[in-house]
């Protein structure tokens, strides 16, 4: 046997080792992950080497095999790289360069704990140390080497106790290493082949080298984000699809393929599914989008690629600018990541909205399923709040007209854009009209559209509160305010003004006294009672004072919090209709006074129902059973 060499640790590998001796776990995969991480790297420099230097040149395969060994609890990692020159295996397995060391070190002291207290260890790789995280793993490791450029083979090996020794291996050894780890009897499972197969195709399975257990390769999904968007076929995306999420036999409704250079380099490949979970009440979806560095997974499920509002999203993005360097947390605040999300992001929503104008049959099934979670960006997402907007769809006074409701009782499905709302906007028109409630056939014939179907004014109809909230949050759109028709700041363009309007006649006798009645019934219950100038046929509206919400939208702040009080609003008459005209004429008797204040307490009634809103339920009952009985009265019981 050839002379033994020992050697001491340098301090900072004495430090680094008694962390991973002494501190517990919660995630040992990634000492396998880093060895077959290096072992690739290796690989991939005999690779290049074989490119660049003719000598170097042979059919040898590049690859990666793990074997385990149950008899003697050993896990064997070998690779046919480049290997390791006894002065690279006292520099490279010694000590650690650049001062890394003291930098890792410091990051777990600064590292968040785990829920033992311990430092969280999950990503080791930046600072040249992955290799030691073999000692999370093993009692004791060995490497058996041979560099491509030696004849010489030679074994390393360590306890992880402060010393290493190196001697010459015996026999012949062929190039490349063998990390030889005789493993700790409480990780004994790494040498059952589920266990090893399971973390590979976690983490390892787009390793550009066939990874190999027991003659079987178990990294076969290859990683189709880095080839050119025109070599990857529909069948391909398909399976990646099917493999990234376990939805089989589902393609995916869309795909985006990207690839840049700047901002940050990075490839990726994102998945729209066929249908919202969602929706089906399995709760809210987890993001479905893997980091990777060098297509080594860094982080499943990432938070921090795309904004909740696109959390339905699977694929992978893979940055080989992110260093594989820091504890999960800080990976989170990593300064590259927002510029991913960022770049990803408007990627996203330029592409939907490419979908829109090119496949709209597809857009479709694509809003019906996520619109939901989408339009909850308007109100996050300051920067991207308008290419949001820009994706809704509204029902509308339009569409309604040419779509009617079947009769079946189905709605339309929605095909107003608010682009399409603007292309059919009148001359000098501010604003962008709505109305919400939770019906659209009683949005379509509710009383406030009189005056828009005059003046041929669309408005768009929000049957969904998440429409409206949007729609609040968004305030503006292309330099026109978003108003509910329900509102005193309504303003009409002037091109609108219907020509018979200067022929109106004024209000009839006695409508003031009609007013001061209903103000008389209603106090309290209404912030005022006024002529309405909106209304045409309907005899009477309520309406928000300025700067409110809209009805619907406190209908529902009222049911989801005990303590909103919805606010008072406005109750506009329409002096014209036959029923106000009606009491006018019967206000010159007093001792029609208490009718009157009854048919203003219903007609606040009736359009509290028309709001959505439910009115006294009692007083409304006895009203009408006293107006029946009334009418009842003047009914004669012969027949004519």
């Amino acid at each position: 046997m050839a002379d033994q060499q020992e050697f001491t640790f340098q301090t900072e590998i004495k430090q680094l080792l008694h962390i991973l001796s002494h501190s517990l776990y919660q995630n040992p995969e990634i000492a396998l992950r880093e060895l077959i991480s290096n072992a690739s790297d290796s690989l991939n420099k005999l690779r290049h080497i074989r490119l660049s230097d003719e000598k170097y040149r042979s059919d040898d395969p590049l690859e990666i095999t793990l074997e385990p060994n149950k008899e003697a609890k050993m896990l064997v990692i070998r690779d046919t790289g480049i290997g390791l020159t006894h002065e690279e295996l006292v520099q490279n397995l010694g000590t650690i360069a650049h001062s890394g060391s003291k930098e890792f070190l410091r990051s777990l002291t600064a590292a968040p704990q785990s829920k033992d207290g311990q430092p969280d260890l999950s990503l080791i790789g930046q600072f040249g140390v992955g290799f030691y995280s073999a000692f999370m793993l093993a009692e004791k490791v060995e490497v058996i080497t041979r560099s491509y450029r030696d004849e010489q083979g030679w074994r390393w090996e360590s306890d992880g106790s402060g010393r290493f020794t190196i001697t010459q291996a015996e026999g012949e050894i062929p190039r490349g290493a063998q990390i030889r780890l005789h493993l700790k009897d409480d990780m004994l499972d790494f040498l059952e082949p589920y266990r090893l197969k399971g973390v590979v195709r976690k983490y390892s399975t787009f390793v550009p080298f066939p990874i190999r257990l027991e003659e079987e390769t178990v990294n076969e999904q290859k990683p189709i984000w880095v080839e050119p968007k025109s070599q990857v076929t529909e069948d391909q995306h398909a399976s990646f699809y099917q493999w990234l999420t376990h939805r089989t036999d589902e393609k995916p409704l869309w795909h985006l393929h990207l690839n840049s250079d700047s901002p940050i380099q990075f490839y990726s490949i994102l998945y729209c599914p066929q249908s919202n979970f969602e929706l089906l009440g399995f709760g809210q979806s987890d993001h479905g989008v893997n980091l990777c560095a060098k297509r080594v997974l860094v982080q499943d499920d990432c938070k921090d690629l795309l904004p909740e509002y696109l959390r339905f999203l699977y694929g992978v993005v893979d940055s080989a600018d992110l260093p594989l360097n820091v504890s999960r947390e800080t990976l989170q605040d990593h300064k590259l990541l927002p510029k991913l999300k960022k770049v990803l992001t408007k990627k996203v929503l330029d592409h939907l909205a490419s979908l829109a104008e090119e496949n709209p049959e597809t857009f479709k099934t694509f809003y019906k399923q996520f619109s939901s979670i989408l339009r909850t960006g308007i109100g996050h997402d300051f920067e991207n709040r308008e290419r949001i907007a820009k994706l809704m769809r509204f029902h509308s006074s339009h569409a309604v007209g040419e779509t009617p409701v079947e009769n079946n009782g189905s709605r339309p499905d929605p095909t107003v854009s608010l682009d399409d709302y603007l292309k059919r906007a009148a001359e000098g028109q501010t604003q962008i009209y709505y109305l919400s409630g939770p019906d659209l056939g009683a949005l379509s014939r509710h009383p406030h559209l009189e005056a828009f179907r005059k003046r041929n004014l669309e408005v768009l109809f929000l049957t969904d509160p998440i429409d409206e909230f949007a729609l609040t949050q968004l305030f503006n759109y292309s330099g026109k305010q978003l108003i509910s028709i329900d509102s005193a700041d309504v303003k009409f363009p002037d091109s609108t003004k219907p020509a018979d309007e200067a022929e109106r006649p004024g209000a009839p006798a006695h409508f003031t006294r009609v007013v001061e009645l209903f103000r008389g019934a209603l106090d309290g219950k209404v912030s005022d009672v006024r002529e309405s100038e909106r209304l045409t046929d309907s005899p009477c509206c309520l309406v928000n004072v300025q700067g409110t919400m809209s009805s619907q939208l406190q209908n529902v702040l009222r049911h989801s919090m005990k303590e909103y009080e919805v606010s008072k609003r406005i109750l506009e008459l329409n002096p014209h209709s036959p029923l106000v005209t009606r009491l006018c004429e019967l206000t010159v008797n007093p001792e029609n006074d208490e009718f009157i204040r009854d048919c203003g307490r219903q007609l606040f009634a009736n359009a509290q129902i028309l709001d959505g809103l439910v009115p006294d339920v009692e007083d409304t009952t006895n009203r009408s059973l006293r107006f029946m009985e009334e009418l009842s009265r003047h009914r004669t019981t012969i027949a004519t």
